[in-house]
């Protein structure tokens, strides 16, 4: 199984459009820009599985060969899968409109609802080649497969990590709203967790993300206060649905228990100093043997 980080950044990405904070300066100024969070998965390295749609999708697909089209209107984009409905992760599905055929679009129930009705981009596109969405069950692997119905060689459970709908559907009735995801190559057994989003590591964590050859965990923030100590007047990390990475309760002291054998850290806020080589906080990090996840990492299982 090949695994290549499209994107790193949480949403707004590096450096974000209106922010003038430590990392958004020295980015513009340096050029280390990350876009916004998204993967993408494949066993035979010819079909490829996005998770998560960025709106810098275009430009990321444009940076790897592997992804580029192979024909007149040819993609390997074979399937996308959503671990939740928010914008930063759906947008790019509307960048997909020019497809020849429908897409498999593997998605929660809450998401195929929200997708369908509150941010109808499912109708949008239904004026073009269209989306199949296929509903992922909870806690029940399933099989990938493209639109034709061929098996892509990868196995995908799930876990509710948030039954919390986005900002923009905050009055939708409770459903699975934010998943993790287990990955597991058919034929080797590698097996790719992917926790972009995740308020606790808890039981349901554990189960999803014990043992895996390769953990993606939320590094969306590094402290609770993070966005008020940069002087934005926002909510808490945990408030957002977010653990935060350090601290004696943050995620950088649990995820060892685990047992993952290499974890990164991903989706991280342009605020976070995990972003800064030089920083105390991303010296911590990498002394805790966790990586800190980059735009085109790639690892192969």
């Amino acid at each position: 199984m090949r695994i290549i980080i499209l994107g790193s950044s949480a949403g707004g990405g590096v450096p974000q459009w209106n922010c003038g904070c430590r990392n958004c300066v020295e980015a513009r100024q340096d050029g280390r820009s990350r876009t916004q969070s998204s993967v993408a998965v494949s066993a035979d390295g010819e079909r490829w599985v996005l998770l998560n749609a960025s709106p810098d999708l275009r430009t990321q697909l444009a940076a790897h060969r592997a992804l580029w089209p192979r024909g007149a209107r040819a993609t390997p984009v074979a399937a996308v899968i959503l671990t939740d409905g928010e914008i930063d992760h759906t947008l790019g599905l509307l960048l997909l409109r020019e497809s020849a055929a429908r897409l498999p679009v593997y998605a929660p129930a809450g998401v195929t609802a929200l997708l369908g009705h509150e941010w109808p981009v499912y109708r949008v596109l239904s004026a073009y080649a269209g989306v199949e969405p296929r509903t992922l069950p909870d806690a029940q692997p399933i099989a990938l497969a493209d639109i034709a119905g061929a098996p892509l060689g990868l196995c995908c459970s799930t876990v509710a990590v948030a039954r919390r709908p986005p900002r923009y559907a905050r009055t939708a009735p409770a459903q699975t709203f934010d998943v993790g995801l287990r990955i597991t190559d058919e034929r080797t057994g590698g097996t790719f967790a992917y926790v972009p989003t995740a308020s606790a590591v808890d039981d349901a964590v554990r189960r999803l993300a014990g043992g895996a050859d390769l953990l993606f965990f939320d590094g969306t923030f590094w402290s609770d206060t993070e966005l008020t100590a940069a002087g934005v007047d926002a909510p808490t990390a945990r408030d957002m649905g977010h653990l935060p990475v350090g601290g004696p309760e943050g995620s950088l002291r649990l995820l060892p228990r685990l047992g993952a054998k290499r974890v990164v850290l991903v989706h991280i806020n342009n605020t976070n100093p995990i972003l800064c080589r030089s920083s105390a906080e991303r010296a911590e990090v990498e002394a805790a043997g966790v990586v800190v996840g980059e735009d085109a990492l790639e690892f192969e299982l």
